[in-house]
């Protein structure tokens, strides 16, 4: 069994032997015969984008256009808004729902299990609609900006109401026996014990849900709330130019979840939290 430099296994070495000769030429073999068809698969799109002219100019040079970058920043500060708000929004209901969850009293835990698995179980698209035709006939108004934040919100607590009480659940019983030992009561214990514990085991698995939230505020056409995936489309019908412009947009979603997924794994080797690769 091969182990890490500081000498302790790591998951995969528990989970697999160590390759041998002969499997290190098979995968050699594999991953560039993969990677020569990905290669010829790639080729094959960009020709055809060629030949069937999604690759003028017209359809790139506009890029070159400040107003064009402003419209899609003011798009991109508006999804960096929604997501920061219902962010911290699904972070507190989801440290409320946890805390009911394992207070003790039946009636509370068993509600706060119905809602976090409603939540986790209810897809945000279907939550916004409802935010959106459901909740105006009641006589409520509310800006497109909250009809977006408030259901992508409502989704991620249920998942982060799991992530906590994964976190809760990894601190080791014995401390809490020790304080119910010394007479804390149950609250205290959880406030002054568990929970520090808990929300550091935890915190690369908060910021890496914020990619799952990034990316659920991409249907913000709904609402009609600029945001940028919303500025982009209209961009695609000013100039026709759906090919650019996605994958353009595309690029810029990718760059931000890999900031947010380096930032995790920042936060998680500045906490001393192992990472399972």
């Amino acid at each position: 069994m091969s182990l890490r430099s500081h000498g302790a296994p790591s998951v995969r070495d528990a989970l697999y032997e160590a390759p041998g000769p002969r499997t290190r030429r098979l995968i050699a073999v594999g991953t560039t015969v993969s990677a020569l068809l990905v290669c010829a698969l790639l080729a094959l799109v960009v020709r055809q984008f060629y030949v069937t002219g999604q690759l003028a100019p017209r359809y790139w040079s506009f890029f070159a256009e400040w107003p064009i970058w402003r419209f899609l920043l003011q798009g991109f500060v508006g999804t960096v808004e929604v997501a920061l708000t219902a962010g911290a929004i699904a972070l507190v209901l989801g440290l409320a729902l946890m805390l009911g969850r394992t207070s003790g009293v039946r009636p509370l835990s068993a509600v706060c299990r119905v809602v976090t698995d409603f939540f986790r179980g209810v897809p945000s698209l279907l939550l916004i609609y409802f935010f959106f035709l459901v909740v105006p006939q009641y006589g409520i108004r509310m800006p497109a900006f909250w009809m977006l934040t408030l259901p992508v919100a409502l989704a991620a607590s249920g998942v982060l109401a799991e992530v906590f009480r994964a976190g809760v659940n990894a601190v080791p019983k014995g401390q809490v026996e020790a304080a119910y030992s010394i007479g804390l009561s149950r609250w205290k214990t959880m406030r002054l014990i568990v929970l520090p514990q808990a929300i550091r085991y935890v915190i690369p698995s908060l910021i890496a849900q914020l990619v799952v939230v990034v990316k659920d505020t991409t249907v913000a056409y709904v609402v009609s709330y600029p945001d940028l995936m919303q500025n982009a489309r209209v961009l695609i019908t000013n100039y026709d130019a759906l090919l650019s412009m996605y994958l353009v947009v595309s690029v810029i979603y990718i760059l931000i979840n890999f900031a947010i997924n380096k930032a995790s794994v920042y936060v998680a080797r500045r906490t001393g939290v192992k990472i399972i690769r």
